[in-house]
């Protein structure tokens, strides 16, 4: 891998005499406690701001604070006019703009583009804080406030929009968000890195049109543009690289005129482009939008774990700002008393944004770190009841691992570690994650450190001491992992293992809890209508359930997100885990609203008001003999009094139990 500048070497900006902000300032009366007459950066979120590593907010302007640089916050604006955008005033070097955590059409509808009744993001969680395609309409009300402020768009929504992408919500494929949001600069992935070197070279007088080497940055510039010898020369720090090398090439994309209306080059769109994600050897991407390009530089370098320590030992409040006064935020409450130890995610599952947007590459704090973030939440975050909820990240268990050879490692372009096997090259020790575990629950005042995020058990099985130390002391009755499905066909597309891992790690499961005395459970989630499934493959899953004794509350249907392999997918049929072409392997997609109900109703075929659609389906699929009031039947002939409706109590156990 190649190497980047320390995020800690830059001498800090002269402002840092101003000191540290108990809150990032949301109002000019907060600013002028501070003693500050402007900011020098202005964050636009359209989150709530909780001072906090979990908010991308408070993250980002915390790291630009400790550089010397004076951050305002403008949170959840009234987008209706320019009017809330100039309450902090004119930023001296730029606007830094995010839809917030999630992506605002993700955060507003469901997987049936159905509008959302509430949003976990804001106070009490009020609904309809943030506009659609939030990113876009916060960056032209920047503009129209102060028109001749630099502009940098950033966070997951822009991450997964930042070249011609298939949007779901208006089922078309839109161009890249640049254009549409006009900024002058997009940041993609987690952009410590370029946000800081970007902070300190528009602070010495330099025009964001010349940056154009920063790792993890897309601009626009005219057709055919190519980078300078002064380009060439500046990437041998910014990109760790060496002119001439593969690192200072680039690749061309379809142009968005050709993806937009042929599914073909989508797809060929789509396969390159994953292709160029590692950052040891990703090239340069162009993309024409018309008269203009689209180009995006390699992907950011990771940072190291003392770069991930100085993040997150930052002074945060740990706390919502006061203005939000004793309003709940369902987001903070459920991460308050929770530890993020790692970023990144190898698994490479097709329908997750984790790898478009935080990359394959694990980044680690140190133990020293995690721990003391733990005593901080013990003596700093009021209603703390000596509960940890959550040691985690992305995925629980892939903390320090890592690739055995960082030569393979930079070369390697495969989309997934651990699909279709774990690769032999990769590190699957979890030695250092026992430790972690076992020194956390030793701290004074920790009664309880629980593991919340969801587990890769095709690597757990790996380590019989891992499963019995979790098992035996961080399950809280119930563990969350995601088999996804349990047939080869819609499997494969997901680049998930198959139901082998999960028999074994099933096994270990309930071993080490009978060896502990303790009734616990696994919470395995599903994922209906995912392309490459058909209504047999659904089936086949219903059954499975029936004979395990799962009855499912919650479940999801999928969503097509933005950049996600399986999106491709569902947009063009084909698969682009392969060479594309016309006669290349088309995909099963259940895309019409009725067989989308379907899938899902298979896997809640415990509900009485999916009986008569389940009924329906199993006669046309020949398979009558499963209706009937035996065992060996999936749904009753009968329908009971109410028609359709579900009767709640007699069909409903709690979630995924035996």
């Amino acid at each position: 891998m190649t190497t980047a500048k320390p995020l800690t070497s830059y001498r800090k900006h002269w402002a840092q005499r101003f000191g540290v902000a108990p809150f990032l300032p949301m109002s000019r009366a907060e600013m002028e406690a501070l003693g500050w007459d402007s900011c020098d950066i202005i964050i636009v979120t359209g989150d709530a701001y909780i001072d906090h590593p979990s908010f991308g907010m408070a993250l980002i302007g915390r790291l630009l604070e400790a550089q010397g640089f004076r951050v305002g916050v403008i949170a959840q604006p009234d987008w209706q006019s320019a009017d809330a955008f100039r309450r902090l005033g004119r930023p001296n070097l730029f606007f830094g703009v995010t839809a917030g955590n999630m992506d605002s059409m993700v955060n507003r509808y469901t997987s049936e583009r159905k509008i959302r009744s509430d949003d976990a993001y804001t106070p009490d969680a009020a609904p309809d804080r943030r506009p659609d395609r939030a990113t876009v309409v916060y960056a032209q009300r920047c503009r129209e406030a102060f028109s001749d402020v630099p502009l940098v768009i950033g966070g997951i929504e822009a991450s997964l929009r930042r070249i011609a992408h298939y949007d779901y919500w208006s089922d078309k494929v839109r161009r890249s968000i640049l254009p549409d949001s006009k900024a002058d600069l997009l940041l993609f992935g987690n952009a410590e890195r370029g946000l800081v070197e970007l902070a300190h070279r528009l602070a010495k007088g330099t025009k964001i049109a010349e940056i154009r080497d920063l790792r993890g940055s897309a601009f626009m510039v005219p057709r055919g543009w190519t980078p300078g010898e002064d380009w060439s020369d500046h990437a041998k720090v910014s990109h760790g690289g060496t002119p001439g090398t593969r690192e200072n090439s680039f690749i061309r994309l379809p142009d968005y005129e050709a993806v937009k209306d042929d599914p073909i080059r989508y797809a060929e769109a789509s396969r390159a482009f994953h292709l160029e994600s590692n950052p040891g050897n990703a090239r340069c991407i162009v993309q024409a939008h018309g008269d203009r390009d689209v180009w995006l530089n390699p992907p950011p370098i990771p940072l190291t774990t003392a770069e991930m320590d100085h993040v997150f030992a930052l002074p945060y409040a740990r706390a919502p700002h006061p203005s939000y006064g004793n309003a709940k935020i369902p987001a903070w409450e459920m991460i308050r008393f929770s530890i993020n130890i790692m970023r990144g995610c190898f698994g490479g599952c097709t329908f997750c944004s984790i790898t478009e947007h935080e990359g394959r590459i694990i980044q680690s704090r140190s133990e020293e770190s995690i721990l003391h973030e733990i005593e901080e939440i013990r003596d700093k975050v009021p209603g703390f009841t000596g509960v940890i909820s959550d040691l985690g990240g992305p995925t629980a268990n892939m903390y320090r691992m890592a690739c055995k050879d960082p030569k393979i490692e930079s070369a390697c372009r495969r989309l997934s570690c651990v699909y279709p096997g774990i690769c032999e090259n990769l590190n699957t020790d979890h030695s250092a994650l026992i430790h972690l575990y076992r020194e956390s629950r030793q701290l004074r005042g920790v009664k309880k450190v629980l593991i919340g995020s969801g587990l890769r058990y095709d690597l757990a099985v790996r380590s019989p001491e891992y499963v019995k130390e979790l098992v035996t002391h961080h399950v809280g009755g119930y563990l969350k992992i995601a088999p996804e499905h349990t047939e080869a066909g819609p499997l494969s597309k997901m680049m998930k293992p198959g139901m082998e891992s999960y028999e074994k790690f099933k096994r270990m499961f309930d071993a080490a809890s009978k060896a502990a005395g303790k009734e616990q459970y696994l919470i395995p989630y599903f994922i209906a209508a995912h392309p490459g499934t058909t209504d047999e493959d659904m089936l086949e899953l219903a059954l499975w359930l029936k004979r395990n004794g799962f009855r499912l509350d919650q479940v999801q249907t999928f969503l097509p997100t933005p950049l996600a392999i399986a999106t491709a997918m569902w947009h063009t049929e084909r698969n682009p885990l392969k060479r594309v072409s016309t006669s290349s392997e088309t995909v099963p997609v259940a895309r019409g609203g009725r067989q989308r109900k379907l899938h899902k109703a298979f896997l809640r075929y415990h509900d009485a008001e999916n009986w008569p659609l389940l009924r329906e389906a199993l006669k046309r699929m020949g398979r009558v003999d499963l209706i009937g009031s035996g065992k060996k039947h999936l749904v009753p002939a009968w329908q009971p009094s109410g028609s359709e409706k579900p009767v709640r109590g007699m069909v409903r156990r709690h979630n995924a139990t035996r």
